[in-house]
């Protein structure tokens, strides 16, 4: 297995102000880069190489495996399906309310990001001023220009959709997106304990949660060997 972070891990403040930094050089790149030297390296067999992303990546690894053809299949691992705008104001809402009711400040941090998100899909090559989200506008036009489900439709390779129920980031309403949009042939697997990391829990999901050292279940690394194999 060859394991690695996205771009942004390190070098977020670079891509901030690269105007034209998108989803390509942000994961697809790098993961076309790491399939390349998997089929240099000794011992793997180059004709059983998978692409497993996670959230972002899951989202991505369709348009990972439509640019290789020779990707012998895909796991995606809490892989949104709905806009990434309309995403980033589910979760602001959430976040805001787990308190409880959300206050008036609350409600206006809400339709400031549903404003953004609105202007998301307004967006066009000569758009100019600030960008939604602080991201560039290249970046949402290729986000835009990307669908997920029909880009996985178009491929012929076996895809693996994974889910933790209490994950509160990208939600069964994402999961619904690849089920309904998606062949029988697909396999998808859900984990009512599991949230956003695939580590167990209980309740409602939350980033308090996150500060607990754990590890990916081992249930989940188990149903993908089995698939794999």
């Amino acid at each position: 297995m060859l394991r690695y972070d996205k771009r942004t891990l390190v070098y977020s403040e670079r891509v901030a102000s690269d105007p034209s930094f998108t989803i390509q050089e942000e994961s697809v790149d790098d993961a076309l880069a790491a399939v390349a030297l998997l089929r240099k390296t000794e011992g793997i067999d180059p004709n059983r190489i998978y692409v497993l992303g996670h959230s972002l990546g899951g989202y991505l690894a369709p348009q990972i495996a439509s640019q290789d053809a020779e990707i012998a299949g895909i796991i995606i691992m809490a892989g949104f399906t709905r806009p990434f705008e309309d995403l980033l104001v589910y979760q602001t809402e959430y976040l805001l309310g787990l308190d409880g009711d959300l206050s008036e400040d609350d409600q206006a941090q809400v339709a400031e990001a549903q404003a953004m998100a609105d202007q998301v899909k307004t967006l066009d090559n000569v758009s100019t001023g600030p960008m939604p989200f602080n991201l560039p506008l290249d970046y949402w036009l290729a986000l835009n220009a990307y669908d997920p489900i029909s880009t996985a439709q178009s491929l012929t390779v076996p895809i693996l959709v994974l889910q933790g129920e209490r994950d509160y980031q990208v939600t069964m309403t994402d999961l619904e997106g690849w089920r309904a949009g998606l062949s029988a042939d697909v396999t998808i697997m859900t984990y009512p304990a599991l949230n956003h990391l695939f580590m167990s829990g209980e309740g409602p999901g939350n980033p308090t949660e996150y500060q607990t050292p754990s590890h990916v279940e081992e249930v989940v690394i188990t149903d993908m060997v089995h698939w794999i194999q």
